[in-house]
């Protein structure tokens, strides 16, 4: 029989074609939805299903393991984070676990890099000053913002994404710091960073980057006492997982001028956003946009398809996140 695969959102690129090409049946969302499925359809859809193509906003947890039913051989999750995905009742399934990293680093770096020249310049903030008709011509104290040339750069998450956005500060000549508990030499030989304590890291950074993946280490590892070491004059970026920063905290920061801003493409209770923070001038703040390029979403398609392939013909998917997972019996 023909695999089943459930894809839970309309997504772009020639996945379609590579999936039906390989002999495979779909279960295609319907035409037109374009937004995450409520949980009772999404656990009708996944039902019978071999393999499923799955959004970060779908929950994967014993409840849709049971829904999708024993047959279900791998998730392959269309993001780089997968911590919506209960990864030890997936292995004890058998079901491999799969996601999209190197595709979206670049395209994620540029977002990081957006977020932080517009917190930094006080973008946001003009062009909706500008749109409303409050510009009447160039004064000299007028949104006054923060250098880039020789700032120091603090990276939280020496990773693939991480990495990327610290070699692009090289032409403001800055000097890149990060905090790892055990260094990363590669990290290092490639951007010229220093490993330091995180303390130190958010006393001396003029512009700070999450890039940090979401676990029990990183979850509100940015909150109050954190805020209360920054500079006055510092900027926060957050690219990776939104809990790793309590937005609370966050928006009292920026309240109280603890910080100058902050820029952020991910949320702690996503789409939820903590209360006061649509109303701040010096946050700017992104619908989680990081990997929407063209091509990046494309290339994260087709590596999903790659994966849902290799697992459903029994083989070691390419990007297996559940690292001990072994193919069904009869796979």
């Amino acid at each position: 029989m023909s695999p089943l695969i459930a894809v839970t959102r309309r997504i772009t690129g020639q996945w379609e074609e590579r999936l039906r090409a390989a002999g495979c049946e779909l279960r295609l969302p319907p035409a037109g939805a374009d937004a995450p499925m409520p949980r009772p359809q999404l656990l009708e859809h996944i039902k019978g299903a071999d393999g499923v193509l799955a959004m970060l906003t779908d929950r994967f947890d014993a409840e849709a393991f049971d829904a999708a039913g024993p047959q279900l051989r791998v998730v392959a999750n269309y993001a780089v984070g997968f911590n919506n995905i209960d990864t030890a009742e997936a292995t004890r399934r058998g079901v491999a676990v799969t996601n999209t990293p190197d595709v979206l680093t670049a395209a994620t770096a540029d977002i990081a890099w957006a977020l932080l020249m517009a917190s930094a310049r006080r973008l946001g903030e003009s062009e909706r000053d500008l749109r409303a008709g409050k510009f009447h011509g160039w004064g000299p104290n007028d949104y006054l913002g923060m250098d880039l040339d020789g700032k120091t750069l603090g990276i939280l998450g020496p990773g693939r994404i991480g990495t990327v956005i610290a070699k692009r500060s090289i032409g403001w000549d800055m000097k890149v710091l990060y905090a790892h508990p055990t260094g990363k030499p590669d990290f290092e030989r490639e951007t010229g960073a220093k490993n330091v304590a995180l303390d130190q890291l958010l006393r001396e950074s003029d512009f700070i980057v999450s890039a940090l993946p979401l676990n029990d280490r990183t979850k509100h590892l940015i909150g109050a006492p954190q805020f209360a070491i920054m500079k006055k004059t510092a900027v926060l970026v957050s690219v990776g997982r939104g809990p790793v920063i309590d937005e609370a905290a966050l928006v009292t920061a920026l309240r109280e001028k603890q910080i100058f801003a902050a820029g952020l493409d991910v949320y702690e209770f996503e789409p939820k956003l903590a209360d006061g923070l649509m109303q701040l001038e010096n946050a700017v703040l992104l619908p989680h946009i990081g990997s929407g390029s063209v091509g990046a979403r494309a290339d994260m398609a087709i590596m999903a398809v790659d994966n849902i392939l290799a697992a459903v013909s029994g083989k070691r998917p390419p990007q297996l996140v559940n690292s001990d997972w072994q193919p069904k019996t009869g796979a």
